[in-house]
């Protein structure tokens, strides 16, 4: 017959259990908490799209303000972001409905009273019969269309406007043959191109002064100099845009850097030309999706097709958040959702309070489980709370797979770097570089991961060496036990190896961003434990126990002489 457990024993593993059914709960509970350190869940976007418009209203509420155009980009872009087919079928049927009511402004994407110069040519009528958008610099193709453009322009009152003008006639222009040279009309055509959007102030006020600027700068040199690129990326978009879309897009860019990362978009096309015009109309700046993409790591037109098939609220919290979607995000719950949208900050400090909490429960629960009761100690408790804060370590690294990932360095065109230490015959190229300790994040991070496991086995050597001065043995014994305990007195030594090699083997893979400080640290780290334990604590201890023994052999050979 099975004897039946005592009642004792059974009230004594309740709470064990109890303990680690509830840690587990608290980590599930973490883990549905849909807010990370430097990623996005897709639940955010989906909740922040809600109620907001989707790219097929903007697309018709732009047909309203009768800018076909636009209506046009948007289109584009909600076909590349893989938006419903019944969404896009409807705009672009609205878009062939506008089209055969006003044929006359589909060449040009829209009104706009400064293109009367253009409108009546009769390249620009044939194209209005046709209904078709039409890339502008299309309409620069004969003399006559830039004479009248030209005489349109020349009595502007802007200073800009004449400036741009003046360009006409360098002969110094790079790659660009000069206007008044056989092949120079496209020189020509942009020039007045570049004058018109001045003319309309269709420029944003921080592009508009650059583009003056440099303007001028190139007058008073007689040489293109810093307005070549501008008039380079302004041909690759007046190839692509129409003359509306051309101008929707020079007022959301700010920065001569963004212009040039759109010229380069529109040099190469495809899918991704598209996903960046739709999210840079529907968020109104270029400037926000340019320093998006710029900023990520892996492939940020996926996220930014993700949050266009969701709707303008979530394209503006994923241009406003600039951190990546991370797809591995478990489903949540509404309330969660609404938190780590409204309180991000709040949120994150539930998700790791409720994981420490959740892993200091159950490692409670199973070392007093594997001592068969409460532990005798309090250093246990510190213990637990030692590998919680571990636990709580890991789970960040497992669950924020771009916490360790920088951004590509992003270089345009062929490159030959020579490293030298400076030019004696040029004083600016001697610079003096001030030493600096500060580190990013990512470093931080790292050596506070391996900091904390250094910690949790300093405990357990601590914990251990309490534990055989607590028994009752001699002290001859004791230090035959202590002797044995080498191997865990190495520990720390061990784990810092593990640590740096694992890092290694990880930047090599390329799953981590290489950083060499935070892969030794975890050595230094664990050398510095080793030789806390040894040193502080496991000498004292043997030499206590070496006198101990000393003198108990001294008071035994004193009995036998008596």
């Amino acid at each position: 017959m099975i004897a039946a457990p005592s009642p004792s024993l059974s009230a004594a593993r309740t709470p064990l259990w109890l303990g680690l059914a509830a840690g587990v709960a608290l980590l599930v509970a973490a883990w549905l908490v849909p807010v990370h350190l430097r990623a996005l869940a897709p639940a955010l976007l989906t909740a922040a799209g809600e109620g907001t418009p989707t790219l097929a209203e903007l697309g018709e509420a732009k047909l309203e303000e009768a800018q076909p155009g636009a209506a046009a980009l948007l289109l584009a872009g909600s076909k590349a972001a893989g938006v419903a087919e019944s969404e896009t079928g409807q705009l672009e049927r609205a878009l062939k409905d506008f089209a055969q009511r006003e044929p006359a402004l589909m060449p040009w994407g829209g009104e706009d009273p400064f293109l009367a110069p253009l409108t009546r040519q009769p390249a620009a009528r044939a194209a209005a019969e046709r209904g078709e958008s039409v890339p502008v610099l299309r309409f620069f193709v004969t003399a006559e269309a830039r004479a009248s453009l030209r005489g349109f322009l020349e009595n502007s009152r802007l200073a800009a406007v004449r400036d741009t003008l003046a360009l006409g006639t360098l002969q110094n222009t790079g790659r660009f043959v000069p206007a008044n040279r056989a092949g120079g009309q496209a020189y020509e055509a942009l020039i007045l191109l570049a004058a018109l959007l001045q003319q309309g102030e269709h420029l944003s006020p921080a592009l508009a002064r650059e583009w003056r600027e440099a303007a001028r700068a190139a007058g008073a040199s007689g040489e293109l100099g810093a307005f070549e690129p501008v008039l380079v990326d302004l041909l690759a978009l007046g190839r692509r845009l129409d003359w509306r879309q051309l101008t929707a897009v020079a007022g959301a860019v700010e920065t001569r850097e963004t212009w040039a990362e759109l010229g380069a978009l529109a040099r190469a096309g495809g899918a991704e030309w598209d996903v960046v015009l739709a999210a840079t109309l529907v968020d109104d700046s270029a400037e926000r999706v340019a320093r998006f993409r710029r900023g990520q790591a892996e492939d940020p037109d996926a996220d930014l097709r993700l949050a266009l098939a969701e709707g303008q609220g979530a394209v503006r919290l994923l241009l406003q958040r600039g951190v990546p979607v991370n797809r591995q995000s478990a489903p949540a719950p509404g309330a969660l959702v609404s938190l780590a949208l409204l309180h991000p900050g709040w949120a994150l400090a539930l998700r790791f309070a409720l994981c420490a909490a959740g892993a200091y429960l159950g490692l409670r629960a199973l070392d007093r489980a594997m001592r068969g009761g409460a532990a005798r100690d309090q250093i246990f408790h510190v213990r637990s709370g030692a590998l919680a804060l571990v636990a709580t370590g890991v789970f960040i690294v497992v669950t924020e797979p771009y916490l360790g990932r920088a951004a590509p360095v992003r270089i345009e065109g062929l490159t030959l770097a020579m490293p030298v230490l400076g030019n004696l015959a040029d004083p600016d190229s001697l610079k003096t570089i001030t030493p600096s300790f500060a580190m990013d994040t990512h470093s931080l991070l790292a050596i506070a991961l391996f900091g904390a496991l250094q910690i949790a086995m300093y405990l357990v050597c601590l914990a251990k060496i309490r534990d055989i001065d607590a028994q009752a043995l001699a002290p001859l014994v004791k230090l035959r036990l202590m002797e044995n305990e080498e191997n865990l007195f190495d520990g720390g030594l061990y784990l810092g190896i593990g640590g740096t090699a694992t890092a290694l083997v990880l930047q090599v893979l390329g799953l981590v961003e290489p950083n060499l400080l935070a892969a030794y640290s975890s050595n230094l780290l664990g050398i510095t434990c080793v030789a806390l334990v040894k040193i502080r604590h496991v000498r004292p201890f043997k030499t206590k126990l070496i006198l101990a023994a000393q003198d108990a052999l001294a008071a035994g050979e004193m009995i036998k002489a008596r």
